[in-house]
């Protein structure tokens, strides 16, 4: 027994005093042992092999340092059986049997190499990371890929059976895609470079040569629609055939490729397509084609840009040949409705085929405005068509289609570069709809005052408020006046009078001459001016004769009695044929004082419109000329008993009416310019010329686009008021004067 101080000593294990000594043949011989089971695995005999010990025999050659054997045995062995495999699938048939063949032997070998694998699986662990080789499975796709795939007979048929029937897929027929997903999948799996290496590469060179050749025909025998519908086609297909059978990596490459060949090569030529490319979709009003147009030329650089520059060129052309058609522009009204009508119908188009693209928006907008502002008339004619809206083109529409109307013709106004003109116009056209009553809706004319104060800003619609408060307060002053009349004795008179005092500096100025009125009228007139006079001091009354209307009662031929409508000319000019039988041109003229041009207008009205013949006329022409003769027409009869007798205007201006316009637009334009000029040199204190012009042009672009000789001037004329000076250094400079 041992006593319990006593130390305890340590184990310890030893080498043998004698070592081992190996066979020298152990090695080889292992080694022989798992060849032939390898062998046998490829042959398909492996049921009667034991894997357990296999697998010791593989981790005893590793563990002994025969690693390298193992490994170098293992890869002489499968390409030598690769190489009878690749033989064999030489001999096989063409086509679909020598795809099959080649892919059944591809899943043996897998199998095959997955077996190896399991009984190699210690060297795999060990020997592979410590010495850096290639893994078992990674080995026997290499080998695979090398002995099989690229051997010389077999890769150049390969690419070009698989090429072969993707060629005949895209010319329709029908191919085995499951045969030929199993072989691309097998190049994928050897790597994503052979498939590029020995596929995909020919494949996209294929489908270019294939897609151009096509195009060529396509243009020789399809409109733009149907090159188009086909170009789509063949973009899905080719998405689908990657789906279906190829990696997807291809999908974007070959679209690519299609994309190229098919859209961005051909869009020029297909955009000018004589009868059936754009301007023809556009004017046929095919927006499936064009939706289909812009969807394409998305896809490729440029496509867009192409399409909208060919847009705006188009609308600027079709635009140009409007506005400067002289059989369009005699119509102002169907002018500007011809306007509304291109512009609904490419708004249209943007928003169903162009997706309501905002740049293509953008180069509508920009083509209108490019296109509207070549022509002066275009704000008379805008204002004209608004007039002939608010008189009677809205009547019987509901509240909703009257703010629509007007929105469309606002939708032309903010393309208008002389607003001012417009205003001009506009104003003149307000001021005859409010003192002749002839106005559809208040509402309406209330409305676009509010949308054009929106747009351009109080100071645009201003006096145009103004004019309805001078109607309104009008109201009230007749109202006062009647009274008046009704409690004085001196103003006894059968003529009911109805005035509208105006302020001048709201209204549009008349330059008319002042007609020689009748004497009960001009009495009328100057009870009236006594009164107003007498109530408002300081204030001067300017009859507008012109302007106004009366209604006169007529008795004809037979007795027939009629209620006359007629305008104050046309009341004076009937008042003469009371006590004369015959009446010149001239002798009308000295007795009414009438202007010459307004007296053929008004003389027009009553001899020369069918059925309202209130005289008759030597000789009988539509035109009034110096020397004809007139006399009352007391044959004259109509089934109404009111007969309202217009006077013959022209719609539009005259030459010389538009050039007085333009003058009095231009002088309205300087204080305008002059005092932007100061607005921005108090603020900058020192600015070059051409600074100045820019600036002005910026802050005036709402009402005009002033011209810059325009500019130069008023600087010209600030300086010497002494508003601004030049530099005295650098004369391009001028500095603010406080």
């Amino acid at each position: 027994m041992m006593s319990g101080g006593a130390k305890k000593k340590p184990f310890k294990i030893e080498p043998f005093k004698h070592p081992l000594k190996q066979d020298p043949q152990w090695g080889e011989n292992t080694w022989a042992l798992l060849e032939a089971a390898i062998l046998e695995i490829n042959n398909h005999n492996a049921s009667g092999l034991s894997f357990e010990e296999l697998y010791r025999s593989a981790y005893n050659m590793v563990i002994n340092k025969y690693g390298e054997r193992l490994y170098k045995g293992l890869v002489d062995t499968v390409s030598k059986h690769l190489v009878g495999v690749a033989a064999r699938v030489e001999a096989a048939a063409s086509g679909d049997a020598f795809l099959r063949d080649l892919t059944a032997r591809w899943e043996d070998h897998n199998k095959s190499m997955q077996m190896i694998r399991d009984i190699l699986m210690y060297m795999d662990r060990t020997y592979v990371g410590r010495h850096q080789v290639v893994p078992v499975h990674q080995l026997g796709l290499n080998l695979w890929r090398d002995v099989v795939v690229r051997a010389p007979r077999l890769q150049e048929r390969l690419s070009s059976t698989l090429l072969a029937l993707v060629a005949r897929e895209r010319a329709g027929e029908i191919i085995d895609r499951a045969l030929m997903r199993s072989v691309t999948m097998m190049l994928v799996d050897l790597g994503h470079d052979v498939y590029q290496d020995e596929f995909e590469r020919a494949f996209l060179e294929q489908a270019a040569e294939a897609y151009q050749a096509e195009a060529q025909e396509l243009l020789g025998t399809c409109d733009c629609p149907s090159f188009l519908r086909k170009a789509e086609r063949r973009l899905l297909e080719e998405s689908e055939r990657c789906t279906n059978y190829l990696d997807p990596g291809s999908d974007a490459k070959v679209t690519r490729v299609v994309e190229h060949r098919l859209i961005q090569q051909q869009m020029r030529t297909l955009m000018e397509l004589e009868g059936s490319g754009f301007v023809a979709m556009v004017d046929a009003g095919h927006i499936e084609d064009l939706a289909r147009m812009y969807a394409l030329f998305r896809r490729v650089p440029g496509g867009l840009d192409l399409l909208r520059h060919t847009m705006g060129d188009h609308i600027r052309s079709t635009g140009r040949a409007l506005v400067q058609d002289p059989e369009r522009l005699k119509e102002p009204v169907e002018f500007v409705q011809l306007l509304l009508d291109q512009k609904a119908k490419f708004d249209s188009i943007v928003l169903g085929a162009f997706q309501n693209d905002k740049l293509f928006q953008n180069a509508l907008n920009t083509a209108f405005e490019h296109f509207l502002n070549l022509t002066q008339r275009a704000p008379e004619y805008i204002s004209l068509f608004m007039d002939d809206k608010l008189r009677k083109g809205l009547k019987g529409m509901s509240e909703d289609e009257a703010e629509a109307v007007l929105d469309k013709v606002m939708m032309l106004f903010r393309y208008l570069q002389e607003k001012d003109v417009f205003e001009k116009y506009y104003k003149q056209h307000l001021a005859k709809r409010l003192l002749s009553g002839r106005t559809v809706s208040d509402d309406a004319e209330r409305s676009l005052l509010v949308k054009l104060k929106t747009e351009c800003g109080y100071q645009f619609t201003s006096k145009l408020e103004s004019m309805f408060n001078d109607i309104k307060m009008s109201r009230d002053t007749m109202k006062e006046y009647r009274d008046y009349v009704a409690s004085s004795t001196t103003c006894a008179s059968e003529i009911d009078l109805s005035v509208q005092v105006l302020m001048t500096g709201s209204w549009p100025t008349q330059s008319a001459a002042q007609c020689s009125l009748p004497r009960e009228l001009d009495s009328c007139c100057t009870d009236f001016s006594n009164f107003y006079l007498g109530t408002h001091s300081g204030r001067k009354l300017t009859w507008q004769t012109n302007m106004g209307t009366v209604d006169l009662r007529a008795t004809f031929g037979n007795g027939r009695k009629h209620e006359l409508n007629v305008s104050t000319y046309q009341a004076c000019i009937l008042q003469l044929f009371q006590g004369s039988e015959e009446l010149s041109f001239s002798d009308i003229q000295a007795a009414t004082g009438i202007q010459a041009a307004e007296l053929k207008r008004n003389l027009q009205s009553l001899a020369c419109v069918k059925g309202k013949q209130l005289l008759k006329k030597v000789p009988v022409t539509k035109d009034v000329g110096d020397g004809d003769l007139f006399s009352a027409n007391d044959s004259f009869t109509s089934k109404f008993f009111k007969v309202k007798v217009g006077t013959i205007t022209a719609q539009k201006e005259g030459d010389a009416d538009k050039l007085e316009t333009r003058q009095k637009v231009e002088e309205d334009r300087k204080p305008q310019i002059e005092a932007a000029i100061v607005r921005i040199m108090k603020s900058r204190r020192v600015l070059d010329h051409n600074s100045i012009v820019a600036e002005v042009t910026r802050q005036l672009s709402t009402r005009f686009v002033p011209n810059p000789t325009v500019i130069k001037k008023r600087i010209e004329n600030l300086i010497e008021r002494e508003f601004l000076e030049r530099d005295q250094t650098d004369r391009k400079l001028y500095r603010y004067l406080a």
